[in-house]
């Protein structure tokens, strides 16, 4: 941890441009410049103190001292999380949803999805044996849509795949986006909602049936705290709070893709069928590469910490990205490598790819396991089940877009079944 004598502050009006340009670096760089855990800035007209590291970490999940509610931008809300949803929600009310999502990503949940997701990887290498070239990100995008509608009882048309992968995709995009993909990121959220929400209908009326058990059926019939059941729309939000961080999990296959190719002297480990190692590839992808770059909570009741005074209220971002890529959490924090997960001790607050804390009473994301189990059969389908060759291409992200991903989406070509 820094040592702070005085909190940093940002000597700007308004920092707003300046995250906008340096993306996943922005909060990382003034922590770098000013020796700090933490610093004082404007973004919109409004007091924020940003912080990194895993002590803050510890501070932000804090559920007496931080709270989620209003955290999250009204632009936010209506593209990636939903208005009023799981992830703006604090206390009893908030542990009573968050276990229906917990419910839902257990273990044998996790095992169903990763099965699905190599029974259509591997229905996808016939179609892909006759094409010039296929893009990755856009192929898993696709296929990470059917498997999740599959899997969660939503009924989803062969030839709709593509346009609901798109808007899924869509909202995620448009999380720190301006413009024409914000406009895309808002549509997409109007479209897919009015979508879940007349699905949501006919199980309720009995137009539709839902096996019990499934994503859909729980939030159709979930029941909160007053015993009510959610209004459609409602449960159609947290549905989507479902289905739309699986089939973003294409970012995370995207640059498993890349981290192979770039990474070539891995491959014979991940061949030997090792799931251990397995597991310490997918583990380092989320923490190599850039998903989350922050995340956002108000401050619920005053208090001092490391000479900051946090008044009820304030914004305070964690930096997520510059958190995996601390140099006093991590060795070589630039480096790719796997093997440093073999000694890692499952710290709640030091790897925070999607979020930190618990997940079960905390903000963390319920979704880790599902994630990880993903990565793993895809990787392995990618080095143990098909050869490719990557031809030429712009394989850069930019770390001022935020999300991102390689330009090109990972074009391969050739494919052809082991």
């Amino acid at each position: 941890m820094f040592s702070n004598k005085k909190v940093p502050h940002d000597q700007t009006i308004d920092n707003s441009l300046a995250l906008m340009r340096e993306g996943y670096l922005f909060i990382g760089n003034r922590i770098n410049r000013y020796k700090s855990d933490l610093f004082e800035t404007r973004l919109l007209g409004e007091k924020v103190i940003c912080m990194s590291g895993e002590e803050p970490t510890k501070i932000f999940y804090d559920s007496e001292r931080f709270q989620r509610k209003d955290a999250a931008p009204k632009r936010i809300q209506k593209t990636l999380f939903g208005e009023n949803a799981v992830q703006s929600m604090d206390g009893e009310a908030h542990i009573h949803r968050k276990l229906l999502f917990m419910s839902l990503m257990t273990p044998p949940h996790q095992k169903r999805l990763a099965e699905l997701m190599k029974k259509e990887w591997q229905k996808s290498v016939e179609k892909w044996e006759n094409l010039d070239k296929i893009v990755l990100f856009e192929e898993a995008k696709e296929t990470l849509c059917r498997i999740s509608c599959d899997w969660a009882g939503v009924p989803v048309k062969d030839s709709e795949v593509k346009d609901r992968a798109d808007d899924f995709s869509d909202m995620v995009d448009a999380f720190g986006a301006v413009g024409q993909r914000h406009r895309a990121g808002r549509k997409a959220r109007r479209r897919t909602e009015k979508w879940i929400q007349s699905i949501i209908e006919d199980i309720r009326n009995g137009k539709l049936e839902a096996e019990e058990g499934s994503a859909l059926y729980e939030m159709a019939f979930h029941r909160q705290l007053n015993g009510k059941k959610l209004d459609t729309e409602m449960a159609a939000i947290e549905l989507i709070n479902v289905l739309r961080p699986i089939v973003a999990i294409a970012t995370f296959i995207t640059f498993s893709a890349l981290a192979i190719h770039t990474h070539p002297k891995y491959k014979k480990k991940l061949r030997s069928g090792d799931e251990r190692f397995l597991e310490m590839f997918a583990q380092e992808v989320r923490r190599y590469y850039p998903f989350g770059p922050f995340v956002g909570a108000r401050v619920k009741k005053e208090f001092v910490w490391n000479d900051c005074e946090f008044k009820k209220g304030m914004l305070v971002l964690l930096d997520m990205y510059g958190t995996n890529h601390d140099p006093r959490i991590w060795e070589d924090p630039e480096e790719f490598r796997p093997e440093r997960f073999a000694d890692w001790d499952g710290n709640l607050f030091d790897f925070i790819p999607q979020g930190g804390g618990e997940a079960e009473r905390g903000h963390r994301c319920p979704g880790e396991g599902i994630t990880v189990e993903v990565m793993k059969a895809s990787i392995d389908f990618i080095v143990n089940k098909i050869e490719y060759e990557v031809p030429g291409q712009d394989l850069s992200y930019s770390l001022s877009k935020m999300p991102t991903l390689p330009k090109s989406g990972f074009a391969i070509t050739n494919v052809a079944r082991k």
